[in-house]
């Protein structure tokens, strides 16, 4: 339900700090407090936006709500990460000074109109919470008090704060801990109020400031707002020691049977080379099957190549991307409390990994007799900037429609766009020229025949279908469990700060998809079906299906998100995401089979 009207517009000095922040002059949100007050100096407190407490996505700027508002509002000047996170912070009312006590100062008085008093009563029902920020602290809290009790008679109490207490914290001349609270207060009732009457309000506040002995807000157990969101992120031992049995299984499946099958195998064929020496080579395929029978095919060419190329140097990007972002975090570059810094370095690093996209599915284009690299190009550069467009204009067109500050403001989408157009897709190029010039002829142990072999009808276990099935649940199950923290903090209120278990989990994904594309592979072989080039990528790339299966369950009985703005939002980032776990383990995936089966026919012996 749509109750706030539409944001404000930005002014060119406002996204000038944003397109400085990517050239890397630009200053975001400190990770520590750096400001230094004397005593009664000014400190600024900024509101920021209103939202439903379970619907994360869905936010809106505070002054859109019938709130104390100054008669011209200022705004401050964001970050990229921040205006992606919805930020829209403006100077307020408040009138703070540092180690200044306050005692029940009024902010201002105000005459609400009944349709004011509606838009109010709707927000409080949809449990709307604000945030304000002070010294790069954020600090939150609920607009108003709703109460449901008893069936016979019912009573549905609805009430706004109007009184708001500040607890500020500092050591020596420093900010380390603000928050807000109405612990002591009692609500104003918003009940009772008839159509053409008009409600008196006066809004008041209170600030209490205390010395504490920490000197840094990391070393605050508490964190940055006292518990208004949960924490109960902990280091899930059962997910990783489930992890780990998985891993050691397939590995071992695929180190020990999987090599004495194959032990066996080239000792039986080359001994069977050795013994039909003499005869010739139509002689030895009328009498032998297996996956050495279709050595003259196993390198045939796929169809598609160039879109099979795409994928592979797309799927390479996000792998790499993936592993930056992760690293980064261990290196605590990234503000745990505010994820804008998180953002921002996923669309730099994005930008700048277009290069491995743009090398590795040329050369791989070239190696495999591509001649149209051009197109080549333009595929693998469209192949995730399309779709993530496409999503991207549904769900900001969804956010604009309902006023929600999520909508990015066209200066941030022309800026966005120009980081693409000047830095991506030219870096795509450069890295696709270099990839062709650098390609050499593609290294088959064996010689393809021109005419291709006929494949024997396959039963039922060894389909497309099944293939995907079990290649995409046997990684997923890794991560399972490690998947709903994820999704508790993207899509929830969690904070996440466990980036070295992250880490071991991704590097689990990414080998048990290994793993498990060798396997199906041999076995694939072993039917006399060599079309394992496309088939290799959907069995394990088939994980992203049931990521996006998965996000379906989270959201019907894992959260309580709902309205139209938080289920768009979530199903077209829910279905963004599966298809880049698509991308990266079909990469994966095809790479560890073609390693796999240059390795066992370079060990056959043949004519």
């Amino acid at each position: 339900m749509t109750i706030l009207g539409h944001p404000r517009s930005w002014s060119c000095c406002q996204w000038l700090p944003i397109l400085m922040l990517l050239l890397g002059t630009g200053h975001g949100p400190r990770v520590e407090g750096v400001t230094h007050y004397k005593a009664g100096d000014p400190v600024i407190l900024y509101v920021n936006k209103v939202g439903p407490y379970h619907n994360p996505q869905e936010t809106y700027h505070y002054y859109q709500l019938p709130v104390c508002c100054p008669e011209k509002i200022r705004h401050k000047s964001l970050s990229l990460g921040e205006v992606l996170d919805g930020d829209r912070m403006a100077e307020s009312l408040y009138e703070i000074r540092f180690r200044e006590n306050v005692e029940k100062r009024i902010l201002c008085h105000m005459q609400l109109s009944s349709a004011q008093v509606e838009q109010l009563r709707q927000a409080i029902e949809e449990l709307y919470y604000f945030e304000f920020v002070i010294d790069d602290l954020p600090i939150r809290g609920f607009v108003g008090y709703m109460e449901e009790s008893g069936f016979l008679p019912h009573s549905h109490k609805i009430g706004l704060w109007t009184h708001l207490d500040f607890h500020l914290e500092f050591h020596g001349d420093r900010i380390i801990f603000a928050n807000v609270s109405v612990r002591d207060v009692k609500p104003h009732s918003l009940d009772g109020l008839r159509p053409d009457e008009f409600l008196g309000l006066t809004h008041t506040y209170s600030v209490r400031w205390s010395e504490t002995s920490v000197e840094h807000r990391s070393d605050r157990r508490r964190g940055d707002d006292s518990g208004f969101f949960p924490r109960t992120l902990e280091i899930h031992w059962l997910s990783i020691i489930n992890s780990m049995v998985l891993v050691f299984l397939l590995v071992g499946f695929v180190a020990v049977i999987l090599m004495r099958v194959l032990r066996n195998d080239l000792a039986r064929y080359n001994l069977d080379e050795e013994t039909t020496s003499g005869s010739s080579g139509d002689d030895f395929d009328q009498s032998d099957n297996g996956w050495k029978i279709i050595h003259t095919d196993v390198f045939r060419f796929p169809p598609y190549r160039g879109l099979l190329c795409a994928v592979l140097g797309v799927g390479a990007q996000f792998l790499a991307l993936g592993t930056g972002i992760i690293v980064m975090a261990l290196l605590g570059m990234f503000n745990v409390h505010r994820h804008g810094a998180i953002n921002s370095a996923a669309i730099l690093l994005y930008a700048l990994t277009c290069c491995i996209s743009g090398y590795v599915s040329s050369h791989f284009y070239r190696q495999i007799g591509g001649e149209r690299w051009v197109w080549n190009i333009i595929l693998t550069t469209s192949l995730f900037s399309v779709p993530f467009f496409l999503t991207w204009s549904v769900v900001n067109s969804v956010h604009w429609a309902n006023g929600s500050t999520q909508a990015l403001p066209a200066t941030t989408i022309l800026l966005l766009l120009t980081v693409w157009l000047l830095v991506g897709f030219p870096l795509t190029v450069i890295g696709g020229i270099f990839g062709k010039n650098n390609a050499s002829p593609f290294d088959a142990p064996c010689r393809t025949k021109n005419i291709a072999r006929e494949i024997p009808p396959q039963p039922w276990y060894k389909s497309t279908l099944i293939h995907m099935t079990v290649g995409g649940f046997l990684p997923f199950s890794a991560i399972s469990v490690e998947l709903y923290y994820i999704f508790a903090t993207v899509w929830g209120r969690e904070q996440y700060t466990l980036y070295g278990i992250l880490f071991f989990v991704f590097a689990i994904l990414l080998s048990v998809g290994a793993c498990i594309s060798i396997a199906l592979t041999y076995f694939q072989l072993s039917g006399e079906d060599y079309r394992w080039w496309w088939r290799s990528v959907l069995s394990v790339g088939s994980t992203g299906l049931f990521i996006f299966l998965y996000s379906v369950f989270y959201y019907a009985r894992r959260s309580n998100m709902s309205g139209a703005v938080q289920t768009v939002e979530f199903f077209g980032y829910s279905l963004l995401t599966g298809y880049v776990f698509f991308l990266m383990l079909g990469t994966i995936s095809f790479f560890s089979s073609l390693k796999f089966i240059r390795y066992i026919y370079v060990n056959l012996k043949m004519d």
